[in-house]
């Protein structure tokens, strides 16, 4: 059973990257020029900050991918642990595309982050990547993504 349960995930993940590339991107559809990936758009109300988990494992592919219709290019990474692959959701291209952290295949790392379903395929929300003593946050402790340059008045 546990088998079958591993060999589901891996097929989910392995459609998560294939799906997307297929897909065309309609614009930002108006989410504040986020291109999807703003605080109040569909892709960021998936994220709960109640079901923080940590997954430790190996970079075994990263690519790009479009979690919701409309959306701009994000970054993710298929991270294989024991048994089991997940793919890591870790924000869109635009701003991870400028920053200093390097993660490649084959790497070891630790990810914080929420589970979720997107377009019906479960991913993780990335908060922290840990490598080695390096971490890469892209969420604060409310959940905000860091690329977001301004948050609604609360």
């Amino acid at each position: 059973m546990k088998r079958a349960g591993s060999l589901a995930v891996v097929a989910l993940a392995v459609g998560w990257f294939a799906i997307p590339s297929l897909a065309s991107t309609g614009g930002w559809e108006g989410w504040r020029g986020s291109g999807g990936w703003g605080v109040e758009s569909p892709y960021n109300r998936c994220y709960r900050p109640t079901s923080l988990e940590t997954f430790v494992g190996d970079v075994v592919e990263i690519g790009s991918t479009i979690p919701l219709p409309g959306m701009t290019e994000g970054v993710a990474l298929l991270l294989t642990m024991k048994t089991v692959s997940v793919p890591v959701l870790l924000g869109p291209a635009w701003y991870i595309g400028h920053l200093d952290a390097r993660i490649e295949i084959g790497d070891r790392i630790e990810v914080i982050g929420a589970k979720a379903f997107a377009e019906g395929l479960p991913a993780v929300l990335a908060v922290e990547v840990r490598k080695g003593d390096s971490v890469l946050v892209l969420r604060d402790a409310a959940g905000i993504p860091v690329w977001a340059g301004w948050r609604p008045a609360r």
